[in-house]
């Protein structure tokens, strides 16, 4: 078949694989990516190509390599989509997106508005304009460290503490490093936070009220607007169990589908108010002291197990096509997925023994059993059209290894591995 898109793709995991199996799956397609390590999700597999560039998540190389890029691609008469698959490729394509789009479709906001979103403090104020619920705050800079002045809290015992901005974060490393802290008392803050900030962090850290309850609580939506700034899918999940590694704490790994038409319109008004483009993932979690659902963060891109949309009929890379290739969105009603339960298929990022005993149990993990015993579920990365013995073998080897990461990690942790 003729090719009318190129979709070119920054990053090498398993967000990446998700992304080139959709196009696969819609279009019959194998993609290019760009990054600058190769991670295992991609490896061997004949639906997307690794082009390898070190030290390309960053800039001077990321525009670097772009520039060549827009040699290879100024001639295509059909658009070439540029699709972010980490936070750190949004934000370099939303601050080159002005010296890219001559060549490249570019699917994101202004770095004026991503440089607010991006950052945690940001989210939360312009939440508060918008009335979206997020929970109770403190901000903490390095001169309340120096001052040691932040250990007053306007809640109580246990908090969560976060970066407050993601990306530098990567660069910092010390033994017991997580992606977020659940801090237990004043002792286990002051260690914390000299840590974070004696290794090279300098960036604010948040402070939040620990919404209480287990990975269950937790929602995550994902949502794609138009070139025009309407929203025209959002796709809600329901999260039960999360990744216990202190690397990836906070990374879903089963999503069960979910409808709520209270969440569809608060996270539509928001999104529509801010002018918004391309795709969006929301990490929520339900406070059951007041019923309301608190917002953590806004992702500006797809998230990393963002593939439950493709799974249940609602293909990611449809609406990047639909949008920028086809420009058949704009009469389209805007589709609010996972409302007829008999379609609904759950998605796995893990073996399912290790889901069935690790998952808390509870009504949504009774439905996933069943969704298990019909055969209703699926992954990103196990996909029948792109089978071969090596990817097959280190495919498995990946997922068994969660059994080794849930057994120690939930004895540390006594069962409890949740993050807000």
């Amino acid at each position: 078949m003729s090719q009318d898109f190129t979709p070119i793709l920054l990053g090498s995991d398993i967000n990446v694989y998700g992304m080139a199996r959709s196009f696969n799956e819609a279009y019959g397609i194998s993609v290019k990516a760009l990054a600058d390590t190769q991670l295992a999700p991609t490896r061997y597999s004949k639906i997307v190509s690794v082009e390898l560039h070190p030290g390309f998540s960053e800039d001077p190389t990321f525009i670097e390599v772009m520039r060549e890029q827009k040699k290879l691609y100024q001639d295509h008469q059909e658009p070439v989509i540029l699709i972010a698959c980490g936070d750190g490729y949004a934000e370099l394509l939303s601050k080159h997106k002005d010296e890219l789009a001559d060549v490249f479709v570019v699917p994101y906001i202004e770095y004026d508005l991503l440089e607010k979103l991006i950052s945690k403090e940001g989210f939360y104020q312009i939440a508060e304009e918008c009335g979206l619920p997020y929970p109770k705050t403190k901000i903490i800079t390095m001169a309340d460290f120096k001052a040691e002045n932040y250990l007053e809290l306007p809640f109580d015992y246990p908090i969560e503490l976060k970066p407050e901005d993601p990306v530098s974060w990567l660069d910092v490393h010390f033994e017991g490093r997580k992606k977020a802290f659940t801090i237990h008392n004043e002792t286990e803050l002051r260690d914390i936070v000299g840590k974070i900030y004696g290794n090279g962090y300098q960036a604010d850290l948040i402070a939040q009220d620990f919404i209480p309850g287990d990975d269950s609580n937790m929602r995550v939506l994902n949502a794609y607007v138009d070139r025009h700034h309407h929203v025209k899918m959002m796709c809600l999940g329901h999260p039960l169990l999360e990744d216990p590694t202190p690397q990836a704490i906070g990374n879903y790994m089963a999503i069960l589908p979910e409808y709520n038409e209270k969440l569809y319109e608060q996270v539509e008004a928001f999104l529509e108010k801010l002018n918004y483009t391309g795709m969006a993932n929301f990490d929520i979690k339900y406070d059951a002291r007041d019923g309301k659902y608190k917002f953590f963060e806004i992702n500006l891109r797809q998230g990393r197990s963002s593939f439950y949309v493709t799974l249940n009929g609602y293909n990611l890379a449809k609406w990047y096509v639909d949008d920028y290739v086809y420009d058949s969105l704009q009469d389209k009603e805007t589709v609010y997925g996972n409302k007829l339960k008999s379609k609904h298929v759950l998605w796995l990022g893990l073996p399912v023994k290790v889901f069935k005993q690790y998952a808390h149990d509870n009504e949504a993990k009774q439905l996933a059993e069943e969704l298990i015993h019909e055969g209703r579920y699926g992954t990103t990365v196990f996909y029948d059209k792109d089978r071969n013995f090596k990817r097959w073998l280190l495919m498995k080897y990946m997922f068994h290894n969660y059994n080794g990461r849930y057994k120690k990690y939930y004895q540390e942790n006594k069962g409890q591995f949740f993050e807000n």
